[in-house]
């Protein structure tokens, strides 16, 4: 019975011993993966300067920044590579970095506008058919005072033809329709050029929407 007891005892010192190898496995399995996955840090920071002598500091300086350097570790170990800055280069870039600016504030502008190309082809449509009817009633209008001009030439002939003096409101009426004749044709003119734009921008519009899609 003492000897089976004794057994016992072993057995669960054994398994008790078997569990905290494997807890202290894990944690140092654990701790591993944590600093693996850790990216090391900078410590140091190296550049080299127009006589190829190495300048090291704890921070990034102007120089550094002018020449190009390198980071790092507190092992003296490069982690990164950074080129040197060129002003002259980046002053030639200030224009084509101020043009896309320019060009994504107006796609965002177009973005917010329309949605999509559909949605501005719907609203395109909707334009100038708004302008054609504006169009239609100026034709429509110019068409009747012309029609009165007809009707004014032949009151005017007739008192030519019988020898009488042509009277003052005849005279006035053909001036307001002569002058209303040439208005009409002028909003007609600027309302065709109207259109021909609007088309000319939706088309523009459509396009760029159709490229960010």
């Amino acid at each position: 019975m003492q000897s089976q007891f004794k057994q016992k005892l072993a057995f669960i010192a054994q398994k008790k011993m078997t569990r905290k190898f494997i807890f202290l496995f894990l944690m140092f399995f654990q701790s591993i993966v944590v600093f693996a996955e850790t990216p090391p840090k900078a410590t140091w920071y190296r550049y080299y300067d127009s006589k190829g002598i190495a300048n090291i500091s704890s921070n990034v300086t102007p120089n550094h920044i002018r020449h190009g350097y390198e980071a790092l570790d507190q092992n003296m170990q490069v982690i990164q590579r950074n080129r040197a800055y060129n002003t002259e280069a980046d002053i030639k870039k200030a224009p084509l970095r101020a043009a896309l600016a320019r060009q994504n504030a107006a796609d965002l502008k177009l973005k917010t506008a329309y949605t999509n190309s559909q949605v501005a082809a719907s609203k395109r449509d909707s334009a100038l058919m708004h302008i054609k009817k504006q169009i239609a009633f100026q034709q429509d209008q110019l068409k009747q005072l012309q029609n009165d001009r007809i009707y004014f030439k032949r009151q005017q002939i007739e008192h030519l033809r019988k020898a009488e003096n042509i009277p003052t409101t005849l005279k006035n009426s053909l001036d307001n329709n002569q002058k209303n004749i040439e208005l009409k044709k002028e909003n007609i003119q600027s309302l065709q050029m109207h259109y021909r734009n609007t088309q000319l921008e939706y088309d523009r519009i459509i396009a760029r929407l159709k490229a960010l899609e």
